[in-house]
């Protein structure tokens, strides 16, 4: 047991997720619990947060992998008996292009990560997190869903169904402490974003530090909204 709240981060050894992990380990005082397929990339994350005086605990696991979610769930409740945040930041980008050259298989990929795998989480962590006083929930969406554009119709399905499907949680637990929100970082300096926008000026964009920041605020109790979509950038204008 532990007197920190614990917050399970997806898609952490990278990018903004990566970057709130560290944040909310180091500045924010949590027990973060590190989950991405890439054992290497989770060991020098863990490196860095206790260079820092953080702790962090690495879940080696592949969301595509119901059964793994479920065990970890079940570990999860016997070590800290409960869940205070959950950031499922994990996501690909998928294939761009034409809808109809698109194949059966990498659509298919492109909603298990970024709309199925977030279900199985809500279905094994809801329990868990209303055991915490306040238990908060946040799931990264994007700029594509208010303003769809062609060639991106595997990730904007994905991420529209992901809106809609958080917004039922949200709904759905309004009488209890959880609180569960989107947040859309916007353009954010990150290998997905140079991989979607290879002509773009890296340096024009805010790094996954500067974003993470923000969004690391979401998952602390003060944060009394429900069911809202949170941009980085009203977030920073205000």
């Amino acid at each position: 047991m532990t007197d920190k709240r614990i917050t399970l981060v997806t898609g952490a050894s990278r990018g903004i997720g990566r970057a709130t992990a560290l944040e909310l380990a180091t500045r924010h005082d949590q027990h973060v619990i590190a989950l991405a397929r890439s054992k290497t990339a989770l060991e020098k994350l863990d490196d860095e947060i206790k260079s820092k005086g953080g702790q962090c605990t690495l879940v080696p696991l592949d969301l595509t992998d119901p059964a793994s979610i479920e065990r970890l769930s079940a570990i999860v409740y016997e070590r800290w008996e409960k869940l205070d945040g959950l950031l499922a930041n994990a996501g690909v980008l998928g294939p761009l292009g034409p809808l109809q050259t698109l194949t059966p298989s990498s659509f298919t990929q492109t909603l298990d990560i970024n709309l199925t795998a977030n279900w199985r989480l809500i279905r094994s962590f809801d329990p868990l997190l209303r055991l915490s006083d306040a238990g908060r929930a946040v799931f990264m969406t994007s700029g594509v869903v208010p303003r769809p554009r062609a060639f991106w119709g595997a990730y904007q399905a994905s991420k529209a169904g992901l809106e809609g499907m958080v917004a039922a949680w949200a709904a759905e637990t309004g009488i209890t402490p959880l609180r569960v929100n989107l947040f859309d970082p916007g353009a954010t300096r990150t290998d997905m974003r140079a991989d979607a926008m290879p002509g773009e000026d890296p340096l024009s964009l805010p790094s996954a530090d500067q974003v993470a920041e923000k969004l690391a605020t979401l998952l602390t109790p003060s944060v009394t909204g429900h069911g809202e979509r949170f941009e980085y950038r009203k977030m920073v204008e205000n």
